[in-house]
């Protein structure tokens, strides 16, 4: 069987010769033999590049089947539409399976959600679709379905938001992806030298604090006079801000002890060809974390998690925080929106220093107490 579950992946083995080969399997569509061991760089690319060319075929034979005026039309409407086609890729490949998972949903009589008339849809329905769902999962899929009952309403499909008035448990607070503090970023550039991909993708992240998503893009175009200028992908619909930083040495000498390529981005495969994606680029990352020998941590909240790329972005944050940089500079820096997103990094950093302060102020006057009270008994006994 294969080490990891993922859509439309069908594996078998072959009893010719023992061997058990991966297949893309989605209806509509024509199989394909996965590239790759299970789990790699090279399948995840292969694997990510199929369902991309999916996509579309599976939409075209779906909206030959629907019925207008149904939640099943109005989904496939809303998916070509700008509505949904200008988000962010990345949040796109997030917001499809929710819409999946609710026109699939099947009722007790065993009637499909997606067969049913958007406006005849009442709010029970959604509770009953949400039941049994985390607090997390039931958040990010509410906010889904009010974003297109929205669009139903500005189409005309239905009058009212039947989600008016529904609310999710507040899930509770995690720290996510493990910070990559100082002891792991120095084990993790001892055992990658100058001159190999991952020592330059850790330097890459230091430098500039990028997401995953942009991390994999960046290359020679976006290197100008020693800056490196690029828009945020997850920003890039809404204020499409501008970052320009400036390369610092270590991820200058990361560059030069690389070998000439003539790819766009710095960023490679062992094939020598640019991340299919950005999680793939991400996989391999925590591959490279692995072999250095960072093992999985168990968090506060019982959960056992990996280092991953976001850990390292989060750790950029912190050393700007170190360096004394304010909200608004780490925000240049980092791409974040809102001064809140980088107040933690901020707060965490001064807490520490605070703690350290008034623990070194305590011993100072435990100290000084103790000296003043051995002076004040020498005295005594010396009347």
């Amino acid at each position: 069987m294969a080490e990891i579950k993922l859509p439309f992946l069908n594996s078998y083995r072959d009893p010719r010769n023992g061997r058990m080969p991966h297949q893309f399997r989605r209806k509509g569509c024509r199989r394909f033999k996965l590239k790759g061991k299970v789990g790699s760089a090279e399948f995840m690319e292969h694997y990510a590049e199929l369902v991309a060319q999916s996509e579309d075929a599976v939409a075209h034979i779906d909206a030959s089947r629907v019925k207008a005026g149904t939640i099943d039309a109005l989904i496939l409407r809303y998916l070509r539409h700008d509505s949904f086609t200008g988000l962010a890729k990345a949040m796109q490949v997030c917001r499809r399976p929710i819409l999946d998972r609710f026109r699939d949903y099947k009722t007790p009589s065993g009637r499909r959600y997606g067969d049913n008339r958007i406006g005849l849809m009442r709010q029970q329905n959604v509770a009953a679709w949400l039941e049994g769902k985390t607090p997390n999962a039931k958040k990010n899929a509410l906010k889904v379905i009010r974003q297109l009952i929205a669009f139903a309403i500005a189409e005309g499909e239905c009058k009212t938001d039947p989600t008016i008035g529904m609310k999710t448990m507040s899930p509770a607070k995690s720290k996510g992806h493990l910070t990559c503090g100082d002891e792991q970023i120095e084990k993790y550039r001892a055992w990658y030298a100058y001159g190999t991909m991952a020592r330059l993708a850790i330097e890459l992240v230091l430098n500039i604090a990028a997401r995953r998503h942009d991390a994999h893009l960046i290359g020679r175009p976006h290197l100008r006079n020693g800056c490196l200028s690029w828009r945020p992908t997850k920003t890039a619909q809404t204020t499409g801000k501008l970052l320009t930083i400036r390369v610092g040495a270590e991820l200058q000498d990361a560059l030069n002890a690389m070998p000439q390529s003539g790819a766009l981005t710095f960023l490679l495969t062992d094939y020598g060809r640019p991340f299919a994606s950005a999680a793939a680029f991400g996989n391999k990352f925590a591959d490279w974390c692995r072999a250095a020998g960072l093992k999985p941590v168990v968090c506060d909240d019982g959960r056992t998690r990996s280092y991953r790329l976001h850990g390292l972005r989060k750790a950029a944050c912190k050393q700007l925080a170190h360096a004394g940089c304010t909200g608004p500079e780490i925000m240049s820096v980092s791409g974040h929106n809102t001064l809140a997103q980088v107040q933690i990094y901020i707060d965490e950093v001064e807490q520490g220093r605070m703690a350290a302060s008034s623990n070194g102020q305590a011993r100072s006057r435990i100290k000084t107490g103790t000296e003043r009270r051995l002076t004040f008994q020498v005295a005594v006994t010396d009347r």
